[in-house]
């Protein structure tokens, strides 16, 4: 599946946020520099969603804050644990 997200690097904290408009957004704290942003995007999510990091991999966005991440993983099972997760 794809999973299109906004991304805020250099946060305090790593968090999954639901905007009013349905949409995701992932804090997490490793700084946009030399693509480390993006990789440890994937390893959170990875630890999020309970899979291993070759599940993941970014399709688009390696140097914009909206990304899409593709997930080797069934749809209902991602947005069940995205929600759990989302403040």
């Amino acid at each position: 599946m794809l999973l299109r997200i906004k991304v805020k690097p250099n946060s305090k904290t790593d968090e999954i946020i639901r905007e009013a408009d349905g949409s995701l957004k992932v804090k997490i704290r490793a700084q946009p520099i030399e693509g480390k942003a993006n990789k440890y995007l994937l390893e959170y999510l990875a630890k999020v969603l309970g899979l291993p990091k070759s599940s993941l991999s970014l399709l688009k966005g390696e140097s914009n804050s909206f990304k899409t991440v593709e997930i080797d993983a069934g749809e209902d099972r991602v947005y069940r644990i995205l929600n759990g997760a989302t403040k």
